[in-house]
């Protein structure tokens, strides 16, 4: 028969949610979500452009559609991800640069991006509602 496979060391903990995520890699995988969300989230921001500048009644449609509070409450989301991915993909520009590297300064500028885009998910917020 075949060769006697050896027991190698394997990991043994596969559960995400016991596993403790640096910050940076946080960040990374949500700028990742992030674009993901801006990708899909075009289309229909293609389709709402769209629809309003055919007609008055498309520009009628559009409005009466964001009227509705889900409706808006996914426009805030897509305008988050949206600023989420920008502010990462400018941090990702810097890094690329040089700048923000080692460890300690990589997870600060994470946590700047962060309170950046929670500053522009609030305005957002205030531009939807």
């Amino acid at each position: 028969m075949g060769k006697a496979v050896k027991n190698k060391q394997r990991p043994v903990n596969l559960d995400l949610q016991t596993i403790s995520f640096p910050v940076t890699a946080i960040a990374s995988i949500l700028h990742r979500v992030s674009g993901v969300i801006t990708f899909v989230a075009l289309s229909i921001l293609l389709w709402m452009l769209g629809t309003s500048l055919s007609s008055p009644e498309g520009f009628d449609t559009v409005m009466s559609i964001l009227d509705n509070f889900l409706v808006k409450l996914v426009f805030w989301g897509i305008l988050t991800a949206l600023a989420y991915h920008i502010v990462l993909g400018i941090r990702h520009l810097i890094m690329d640069m040089g700048y923000w590297e080692e460890l300690e300064s990589g997870s600060q500028s994470a946590r700047v991006a962060f309170v950046i885009t929670g500053v522009l998910a609030v305005l957002a917020g205030v531009l939807v509602w």
